[in-house]
C-alpha cells in the first residue's frame, strides 16, 4: 500500500531516501504547494548527486519506451529524476506499462508523477495508491481557517514569527493565493531585523491607503458598490499593484461567499468575519455566484494569458459581477 503524505514542509523538504527508487506521486489542484513537493524531489536528488540528469515529459506522450529512454543513465551519472506532468492524461494503453514499472522502480531513479486533481485518471491513482513504492503528496487547496497557519509557516521558513494578527491582516490584505502569501512572507521577514513580527510591522508594507488592501476591492466588487470598485482597482493598478493579486483576493471572497449561500460554514472562522460575509452575501443566489464564479476564471484566464489591458479585464469583471448581483 502506497504511503501518504501532505506536502512537504514549509521548507519543501526531502531526502534521497524519500524519492530514490521509489515513486513521488503528487496529487492535488494547489498548484503552488503542488510545484513545491516537485522543487523539493529535485532539489533531493541534485543534492545526493550535483551531476543527477533531471528530466521532464508531458503523460500524454508517455509511453513505456519513452520512459525507459528518460530514465537511462547518462555519459556523467546513473542517477536521475524524471518528473512527468499532467498525469491525468496518460493514454490508457501506457498505463499498464507505467504501472508495472512502479511496482518495482529503479534503485537509481527518482520518478514524480504530477495529477492535476479532478476525477479524469483516477483509475490509475487507485493503481498507483495499491504500490508499496509509491508515496502520495496531496496539495489539496486551503481551507479558509488554514491561511493563517501556513503564513506562520512561510515565516518560520525564514527564521521569523509573525503574531496571528498579522497573519490575519497579511491575508486580508494579500488575498488567498499562496504563491502571492509566500512572496509577502519573505518581503516581510527579510526586510526587518525584528524576528518577532506583528500587526504593526505587517501594516508598514500592506497596510493603509498607499497599498490598497485587494479584499476592499473584493468586498467593493462582491457587494455590487461599482464606483468603489472601479475607482480602487485604477489607483491600485495605478500605484503598482498586480492584477492577478487582485483577482486572487476576489476569487477567495466569492468562494467564501458560495459556501455561505449553500449553507456551508467553516467553523474556523473568526465571528467577525462570518457577520461580514454573511452581509456580503446577501442579495446573491446559488445560481448567480456559480455564474460570477466562472466569471473570475476567466478574468484568470485572460490575465495570466498576459492580456493586453489588464484593467479592462478587471473593470469587464466588476460590471459583470454587478449585473448577477442585481439580477
Amino acid at each position: 500500500m502506497a504511503r501518504t503524505a501532505s506536502a512537504p514542509s514549509p521548507t519543501g523538504n526531502l531526502s534521497a531516501s524519500d524519492v530514490l527508487g521509489r515513486v513521488t506521486l503528487v496529487t492535488g489542484k494547489e498548484e503552488f504547494l503542488g510545484e513545491r513537493t516537485v522543487a523539493a524531489a529535485k532539489a533531493a536528488v541534485k543534492d545526493y548527486d550535483p551531476e543527477a540528469e533531471i528530466s521532464e515529459a508531458g503523460a500524454a506522450d508517455l509511453t513505456l519506451a519513452t520512459l525507459g529512454e528518460l530514465s537511462a543513465p547518462s555519459l556523467f551519472s546513473s542517477i536521475r529524476c524524471v518528473v512527468v506532468r499532467n498525469l491525468e492524461n496518460l493514454p490508457d494503453e501506457s498505463v499498464a506499462g507505467l504501472v508495472d514499472y512502479a511496482g518495482m522502480p529503479s534503485d537509481e531513479v527518482a520518478l514524480v508523477l504530477v495529477h492535476g486533481g479532478g476525477q479524469k485518471g483516477s483509475g490509475t491513482l487507485a493503481k498507483l495508491r495499491k504500490l508499496p513504492k509509491v508515496t502520495e503528496h496531496k496539495s489539496v487547496e486551503l481551507k479558509a481557517r488554514e491561511f493563517g497557519s501556513f503564513v506562520k509557516s512561510e515565516m518560520r521558513l525564514h527564521g521569523a514569527s509573525l503574531d496571528e494578527e498579522g497573519a490575519d491582516f497579511l491575508i486580508q490584505a494579500v488575498g488567498q493565493d499562496l504563491r502571492a502569501l509566500s512572496a509577502a512572507a519573505s518581503q516581510l521577514a527579510n526586510d526587518n531585523d525584528a524576528k518577532r513580527l506583528g500587526l504593526e510591522h505587517v501594516k508598514q508594507y500592506f497596510g493603509g491607503r498607499a497599498e490598497v488592501k485587494n479584499y476592499v476591492i473584493a468586498d467593493a466588487i462582491i457587494s455590487g458598490d461599482r464606483v468603489k470598485a472601479l475607482e480602487e482597482i485604477r489607483w491600485a493598478l495605478d500605484t503598482g499593484s498586480s492584477p492577478v493579486y487582485v483577482l486572487s483576493a476576489v476569487a477567495g471572497q466569492l468562494r467564501t461567499v458560495a459556501n455561505h449561500v449553500a449553507g456551508i460554514r467553516d467553523s474556523g472562522t473568526p465571528p467577525w468575519k462570518q457577520k461580514s460575509i454573511a452581509a456580503l452575501a446577501r442579495g446573491w443566489s446559488r445560481e448567480a455566484v456559480g455564474e460570477a464564479l466562472r466569471s473570475v476564471a476567466r478574468a484568470d484566464a485572460d490575465l495570466k494569458g498576459a492580456a493586453s489591458d489588464p484593467a479592462y479585464t478587471l473593470e469587464r469583471l466588476v460590471l459583470t459581477i454587478a449585473a448577477l448581483r442585481q439580477r
